[in-house]
């Protein structure tokens, strides 16, 4: 690397003082039920301005544009978070920014970004799509391009949340920290182990978008075909140059989250802690709930990286919360169709404590007893012990469950 493009702990104090300003130093709060047995922590950059850690590393990054880079404008392509941090940078700049944004980016976070005086230019497919087009653009107009993680300058400006909670908890053993490109991780796990080696810093993809945690594992960066996943803000194909570098040399370890998993961390923030958050903030979390990580008896933050979920998705992530700890079921039960069925499997569930929120009833179809028929029942439950509780009491009664 050219001196130039070289990370230095010293670029990260002085991103912490371009920040000073700008970005505010997100509270550390302690959440005991989330993870029994771990004293655990959750640094809240979803709280930050423009809902997300981004505008630290983007704000940096513009700071350090020459006057002529100034003139020319900014260039950025983003699934949402990255646009805002850039956006935000240059209105407080002064100086023009064009955002591509793939087409199936969440509403909410084109118009957020768009309200910070952005240029919106929407291309058809996904991040990579958006990317090539931000390329063709830069070399076309002249615009300087705001990587959204491989640039040495934007992981600066990530790194000053190690320095924030090497204040903040000082004595902690382990990070949980989100990853998609890896610009987050990179500037967190450079920073802290400069500071203290002895501190473990884990990384956590989406299941459907292992690109860093793939790369790592085989020694070498790899490309996705496709990525899926209900956090947007981490479904990224290919890790940077720079990042998977920096996280081959100090990242401990990179898991993965399934959806159904980071659908019950966005829930259980929500209930125990009133917090908000997206699916790429909350894989952190899910890590830490579902065991991912050996953080057994350590002192362990979980990094909230973002909250710009989108509305219109939060009460599809609820309803699968809801099932993946247990609160909600779905049961289809046979029966023999003659009267007071209904009504015994109704008094059970209703002795057990269990609430019915929906019942779905048909006639047994082709090969089965004439007279049968299955009923489907939804409720709410407390727990998967209350589920299983509610079903051998059914079959203890004679009722089959399918």
């Amino acid at each position: 690397m050219e001196k130039k493009d070289m990370l230095t702990l010293d670029s990260v104090y002085r991103a912490k003082y371009a920040l000073k300003d700008v970005a505010r130093p997100t509270d550390v709060l302690y959440a005991p039920k989330l993870a029994p047995g771990t004293e655990l922590y959750l640094k809240t950059e979803n709280l930050q301005v423009t809902g997300a850690f981004k505008v630290r590393g983007a704000y940096y990054k513009i700071s350090q544009l020459t006057e002529e880079e100034r003139k020319k404008g900014v260039i950025a392509c983003s699934a949402g978070n990255h646009a805002q941090g850039v956006a935000l940078a240059a209105q407080r700049y002064g100086i023009k920014a064009v955002i591509c944004l793939p087409d199936s980016a969440p509403i909410s976070k084109v118009e957020a970004t768009r309200s910070y005086g952005a240029e919106i230019c929407l291309v058809d497919g996904v991040y990579d799509d958006a990317y090539q087009k931000a390329l063709s653009l830069r070399d076309e107009m002249g615009y300087t391009f705001i990587h959204p993680f491989d640039d040495p300058d934007v992981i600066a400006g990530q790194g000053t949340i190690a320095l924030e909670l090497s204040e903040q908890v000082p004595d902690m053993d382990a990070i949980i920290v989100p990853v998609g490109g890896g610009g987050l991780i990179s500037g967190i796990a450079y920073t802290i182990k400069s500071l203290n080696p002895g501190i473990k810093v884990y990384g956590v993809q989406a299941a459907g978008a292992p690109s860093m945690h793939n790369s790592l594992r085989d020694g070498r960066i790899e490309t996705l075909d496709s990525v899926v996943t209900i956090a947007d803000g981490i479904a990224v194909k290919q890790p940077g140059d720079l990042t998977y570098e920096l996280c081959s040399k100090y990242v401990d370890e990179i898991v993965t989250v399934t959806d159904d998993e980071i659908s019950a961390a966005i829930l259980a923030l929500m209930e125990q802690h009133k917090l908000v958050t997206e699916g790429a903030g909350a894989v952190s979390v899910a890590a830490a709930m579902f065991g991912k990580v050996d953080i057994a008896g350590k002192k362990t933050v979980c990094l909230l990286s973002g909250g710009n979920i989108d509305v219109t998705i939060l009460s599809r992530v609820i309803a699968r919360g809801l099932m993946m700890s247990g609160r909600s079921c779905q049961l289809t039960i046979e029966l023999v169709d003659k009267p007071g069925q209904l009504v015994a499997v109704s008094k059970i569930i209703a002795e057990q404590g269990g609430n019915v929120t929906a019942v779905h009833y048909e006639h047994a179809g082709e090969g089965s007893d004439v007279n049968g028929c299955y009923i489907g029942i939804s409720m709410e439950t407390r727990n998967f012990a209350h589920i299983e509780a509610i079903k051998k009491s059914l079959k203890d009664n004679g009722f089959k469950i399918v």
